[in-house]
């Protein structure tokens, strides 16, 4: 640590870089714009720092199955695959954690990765999630940042605490998600006894037109069920691929994992003047403000019947979007719009959706030709448009991109608007005062004592400590006792939220 001033942030021109934080969107809701070259470059030279493990979510685990349509959602949305109860459609789903490289053991502390892709009429539909609700930013600028520092140290390649718990403490937003990650929630027991979520905001439009925001919750049939941290560390040493040998052997034997649909319902009106931010990925909506409702189930019984062919090569895109599904201004989402695909034309090639995983069960008609391992060619077709010789052309009621106002849109590197109840710390603190049981808490505490005296310099331990009393002053008591830090004459005070109150309830989705 020094309190010398730290140099101006640069392109890898050297050119000074605009904003660290904040995308350049039309006003605080609009959508990111194109031209952002920085941001741009900054997720194009973040998606290929590795060549050709996944920079995230590199260790995964997958399954074949089907979702089956339990009820009638054609008043919300005009989604294909929706339309009728009892439905099915073939899918694939794949598993993962997010900072461990493809050996890490199965059973450490991290968020996984809850990646679906349905073989739909209309095309495919990737929804790209994760087991929890929230994120630990919600600004795509932020996103190679903290998996940055999720990794390893640049000069001896060891993975640091220090450096995770430095960037969290100086993004007060990631105060939910890391709430959740030090919980006992932050290790599954298996793949099949965790929920999954969309986590973003989606919008869907039904067939007159009208639009709803959304959000997705699939719960896990199994029950949820996790490790505590000693039980996670034995069985790291005794099978580290744990989750993947269980998800394997369960659907093999015929006992096949289910997880139900279930869908929180905004009407569209309602974003604007909403306690908080409709679109922030470090919220979640109470289900006492929008109930969920259940949708369908999703079941998985079928393995992979090549690991590399299947697992390995599927790439999802949150771009890949049915009519009747779309968008909303959450701007990691956008920002992950131009990221997941672009990421997969480098790792597995820029025709990776001929691949027999990604390739869509209906028709393409496209104008893309060529490029490394082309499968499909185009033969005498046209590979133009406009053409007067029979290519395909565009149907804009048939794809009908959903959109929205955007008030006050000068171009501009913003925070989101400010709502009534905006606050970074408020949420997690509803989860540790209202949500958790005092053994919750008590692994709580014990699991960020852990993680933070484990090689954290003591001027971080302080802002971990000053991290946790902007949570719960309580809990942030707890904090320093264990590392040694009560008492007065610690330097540590709360940290400003300055996004106003606490939203009461407001974690009541983060768990189970």
């Amino acid at each position: 640590m020094s309190d010398a001033k730290p140099p101006h942030t640069t392109t890898d021109a050297g050119i000074a870089a605009p904003s660290d934080e904040h995308s350049l969107t039309v006003g605080p809701n609009g959508p990111t714009v194109l031209h952002d070259h920085y941001l741009a470059q900054k997720m194009q030279h973040f998606n290929r720092e590795r060549v050709p493990e996944r920079v995230v979510h590199a260790k995964g685990s997958g399954a074949h199955g089907f979702f089956e349509v339990t009820a009638d959602v054609t008043q919300f949305t005009k989604a294909s695959f929706l339309a009728e109860v009892g439905k099915r459609t073939p899918m694939f789903a794949r598993f993962s954690t997010v900072a461990g490289e493809q050996g890490f053991p199965d059973t450490v502390r991290d968020p996984r990765g809850f990646a679906l892709k349905f073989y739909t009429d209309e095309g495919n539909y990737d929804l790209v999630g994760n087991n929890t609700p929230v994120f630990f930013v919600r600004d795509a600028s932020k996103f190679s940042d903290f998996i940055h520092s999720q990794k390893r140290l640049p000069d001896t390649g060891l993975r640091s605490n220090d450096m995770q718990w430095d960037f969290w403490t100086l993004s007060p937003e990631s105060a939910h998600q890391v709430i959740i990650l030090m919980s006992d929630h932050g290790i599954p027991r298996t793949l099949r006894n965790m929920n999954g979520y969309g986590s973003h905001t989606f919008s869907w439009i039904n067939a007159a037109g009208q639009r709803f925001w959304v959000k997705y919750h699939f719960k896990t049939v199994q029950g949820p069920a996790n490790f505590t941290d000693s039980e996670a560390a034995a069985m790291a040493a005794q099978d580290p691929d744990f989750h993947r040998r269980d998800l394997w052997d369960a659907i093999a034997a015929g006992d096949a994992p289910e997880w139900r649909l279930e869908m929180q319902i905004m009407p569209f009106e309602d974003a604007a003047d909403y306690r908080f931010n409709s679109f922030d990925l470090t919220k979640v909506w109470p289900h006492g403000d929008y109930p969920p409702i259940e949708v369908g189930r999703m079941v998985l019984d079928r393995n992979p019947a090549n690991f590399f062919a299947e697992v390995e090569q599927a790439g999802f895109s949150p771009a890949n979007l049915v009519p009747g599904i779309g968008l909303s201004p959450d701007k990691m989402l956008m920002g992950r719009i131009f990221s997941y695909h672009d990421t997969h034309l480098h790792r597995i090639g820029p025709n990776y959706e001929q691949l027999p995983i990604n390739a869509p069960k209906v028709e393409v008609h496209s104008y893309n030709k060529d490029a490394s391992m082309t499968y499909h060619h185009a033969g005498s077709r046209p590979v133009y448009a406009p053409n007067s010789y029979g290519g395909p052309q565009a149907d804009p009621e048939r794809a009908a991109d959903l959109g929205w106002q955007v008030p006050g849109g000068e171009l501009g590197r913003y925070a989101y608007d400010k709502h009534a109840e905006d606050d970074d710390f408020g949420q997690a603190g509803t989860l540790y005062r209202e949500v958790m049981d005092e053994t919750d808490r008590e692994h709580l505490v014990s699991n960020i004592v852990g993680h933070a005296g484990d090689h954290v310099s003591s001027d971080v331990q302080r802002r971990v400590v000053a991290y946790w009393t902007s949570v719960d002053a309580e809990l942030g008591s707890r904090v320093a006792k264990g590392l040694g830090l009560e008492g007065s004459g610690n330097g540590v005070a709360p940290v400003d939220p300055g996004q106003g109150a606490a939203v009461e309830g407001a974690a009541e989705p983060a768990r189970g």
